[in-house]
C-alpha cells in the first residue's frame, strides 16, 4: 500500500479512538454513580461506502471503581 493511503488510514483510525474514548468518558461521568463497576457491551461498526464493507467490533467495558 501507498504512502498516502496508510497516512489517510492511520488519521482516521486515530481520530476515531480520540474522539471515540472522549464519547464514552463524556456518557460515563452522565451517568454517575451508576455506571461505577458495572460492566457495558460497547460495539463499534465500521463501514465504507463504495466498498461494501462492514465490520463490527465488540467487546466489555467496566465502569470506574467506585
Amino acid at each position: 500500500m501507498d504512502d498516502d493511503f496508510n497516512m489517510s488510514l492511520r488519521k482516521f483510525l486515530k481520530q476515531v479512538g480520540v474522539t471515540s474514548q472522549q464519547a464514552i468518558e463524556e456518557a460515563v461521568r452522565a451517568a454517575g454513580p451508576e455506571a461505577e463497576g458495572k460492566e457495558f457491551t460497547a460495539r463499534m461498526e465500521l463501514t465504507i461506502e463504495g466498498l461494501d464493507m462492514r465490520h463490527v467490533v465488540e467487546s466489555t467495558i467496566k465502569g470506574p471503581s467506585e
